[in-house]
């Protein structure tokens, strides 16, 4: 482990630095980890090489995305500020370790830093240059070839380079960062690491899966001069400490007001600002996004012009609050698009913690599968807009499984259940009860306060089968940390899915992140095993069988092997029965004032968001216009349009 090749430099000092989101500042250790990383490279031979530029293979065949569409508009504009919300202040400026899995990471990791090559929204599998500006693929052997951008540099001026990517193993198989997954995902995923110069390097795979090209290619660096003082306080150290960052906005010390607002700065000499597929993207100068806690406060913020962007999707939102005979959108003020995409779905639904009391009985999870009405959800709140999702792997092409469907509203199926686990008598007020007088009753977590009438739903129909679900509405980071923690009986939640070739059965399912040591050798249950918090197994699920599979799955290059087994692993958990399926939509709506422009065909294929891409830009010209023409009355043609080009039939 990491911890036993800690060296700690002689001649320590402390210094003030500052560690605290309000400025404070404390006394912290200032430390020089460059010496313990380098034994860290130097006790992993396998994993960390060095070799020259003449140990490249000569026959590579270098690629570099050429012949691909361009992202974006040529008539973009730079410039100008956007506003937005933020439903509460983010917890950390980390990435990685507690809290930092929440969805402001968007705006400082996912959508806004780059790999070495990204796949391109309107293709299936091509990749267009990032961090590197050609690679080069060993297929026989799992291995990708890259060279970095020499002009590549972090938001601080330091040059990008191999010994970042070197760096990154160490940042990511860290105890320190106490982040088990990225733990994991590095120390299963990748074999080998090879340095031939400074924009020079090589990753080989455990296992060349099919998509193994992507897993290498996404790779993000991490700055090794910023984390030099990596150690056992990472969290604290580095909670408040923008990151350099490979992407074009920042934040800057003064624009972190805490509990307020986070303002994000477009860097106006960001290396990639004239790259091909970067050129018309990240158009704005500053992203303000003010704390709004309420939904409708941020509705009614977006009509006084305070937001520029609204999101439509929830059937209120589009056909009452903001209806096409509104006079802003009827005067052109604010224009209405509905965007048809193609991607894999947020897995909405109920994730039953089975390490609680009844609830680690199988059949009151059936129970409560027939007992929840999401056809009346789908039909009353989203007035039949959406569709029923059937797993939490759906959209995964023939990965997915074919066959699988979510259970109906049943009460007579759900009822057989609940008196299978020895719940026959229902109370005065009709929830049922056992024998030793335990209610039929369970709390449904979320941090979606627009979702809140979804779960009254529920709840309403639930009690028809004896079930009582109680609701507890939280704030996005305080619901999200309930759940991660492990604290929940039931978290209505879901996870944001990327576009990836097939599911990640071992975040969701595996009892590595269930429980420390789930099993003893045998297969038979550690007695002593303890619950694992801050994972994505959302529903403490633990099957030494299921486990087997996962296991074989990610050992597996095979893709009918990893098909069959993927459907397999889908049958066990469909059995299992702890994750309800609820809802998907295969478009997503929203309303932006007339001076927030999109490209004429609105957007990419696969994006989750009409904002992922960053496409859209701000003109401070027509903005002024607009408003001058709203306090005056006049009038400019409706805009409400429906982008169906990827739309599916």
């Amino acid at each position: 482990m990491i911890r036993t090749v800690r060296n700690m430099l002689s001649g320590v000092v402390l210094a003030a630095t500052l560690l605290a989101c309000g400025g404070a500042t404390e006394q912290a250790e200032v430390r020089d980890n460059t010496q313990e990383v380098l034994d860290y490279y130097a006790a992993h031979p396998d994993l960390f090489q060095f070799k020259t530029l003449a140990d490249l293979p000569a026959d590579l065949v270098w690629e570099r995305g050429e012949g691909l569409p361009d992202l974006g508009s040529p008539d973009a504009k730079k410039g100008g500020t956007q506003y937005g919300s933020i439903q509460d202040f983010p917890r950390t400026l980390r990435y990685v370790g507690p809290d930092s899995n929440g969805a402001f990471r968007t705006w400082i990791l996912d959508d806004v830093t780059l790999p070495l090559a990204l796949k391109h929204p309107d293709t299936d599998y091509d990749f267009y240059p990032a961090l590197a500006s050609e690679w080069a693929l060993d297929e026989e052997n799992g291995i990708v070839y890259a060279r970095l951008d020499p002009a590549a540099r972090w938001s601080d001026g330091e040059a990008i380079t191999v010994d970042d990517f070197m760096f990154m193993f160490f940042f990511n198989r860290s105890e320190y960062i106490v982040a088990p997954w990225y733990n994991n995902y590095y120390n299963i995923t990748f074999s080998n690491i090879t340095k031939y110069d400074d924009h020079t390097l090589s990753v080989t795979m455990n296992t060349k899966k099919p998509d193994f090209a992507y897993q290498a290619l996404d790779l993000r660096p991490e700055p090794q001069h910023f984390y030099k003082e990596l150690g056992e306080d990472f969290v604290e150290r580095y909670q408040w400490r923008f990151v350099p960052t490979t992407g074009p906005y920042v934040i800057r010390d003064e624009d972190l007001i805490p509990g307020r607002s986070v303002t994000l700065t477009r860097l106006q000499d960001w290396w990639a600002k004239d790259k091909k597929y970067f050129a018309n993207r990240y158009n704005v100068d500053r992203i303000v996004l003010n704390v709004i806690r309420d939904a409708n406060n941020v509705f009614e913020s977006f009509k006084r012009g305070d937001i520029d962007q609204f999101g439509l999707n929830l059937a209120e939102h589009w056909y009452e609050k903001l209806p096409n005979t509104d006079p802003d959108v009827a005067n052109g003020y604010i224009h209405k698009s509905v965007f048809y995409n193609q991607r894999p779905r947020p897995n909405y639904g109920l994730w039953m913690n089975t390490s609680r009391p009844m609830l680690d009985d199988q059949n009151v999870r059936l129970g409560i599968q027939y007992a929840s009405n999401w056809d009346l959800v789908i039909e009353s709140f989203f007035r039949g807009d959406y569709s029923r999702m059937h797993t939490a792997n759906d959209g995964f092409g023939s990965f997915s499984h074919p066959t699988i469907r979510a259970r109906p509203f049943d009460i007579d199926k759900a009822l057989e259940h609940f008196a299978l686990a020895g719940f026959t008598t229902r109370g005065p007020d009709g929830i049922l009860v056992n024998e030793q007088g335990q209610r039929l009753a369970f709390t449904i977590t979320t941090g979606y306060p627009t979702f809140a009438d979804i779960l009254t739903i529920l709840r309403e129909e639930a009690a028809k089968a004896g079930l009582e679900f109680r609701i507890e509405v939280l704030d996005q980071t305080a619901g999200w940390q309930k759940v991660q923690e492990k604290q929940h009986d039931i978290g209505f939640v879901a996870l944001g899915v990327g576009t990836e070739m097939y599911a990640r059965f071992w975040d969701y399912y595996h009892s590595d992140n269930a429980y420390d040591d789930a099993f003893l050798e045998d297969g038979s249950v550690n007695p002593d095993r303890k619950i694992k918090v801050q994972t994505n197994n959302m529903e403490v699920l633990a099957s030494y069988e299921l486990d087997q599979m996962i296991d074989q799955f990610v050992a597996s290059n095979d893709v009918d092997e990893m098909r069959e087994l993927s459907h397999r692993m889908q049958e066990f958990v469909y059995e299992y029965a702890s994750f309800v399926p609820g809802f998907v939509q295969d478009f997503y709506r929203i309303g932006h004032w007339r001076w927030v422009k999109y490209p004429e065909f609105f957007n990419h294929k696969s994006p989750s968001l009409a904002t992922e891409l960053h496409v859209h830009w701000i003109d401070e010209q027509l903005k002024q216009e607009t408003l001058a023409a709203r306090r005056a009355g006049q009038a400019f043609e409706p805009q409400i349009r429906v982008y169906d080009q990827y739309r599916m039939q």
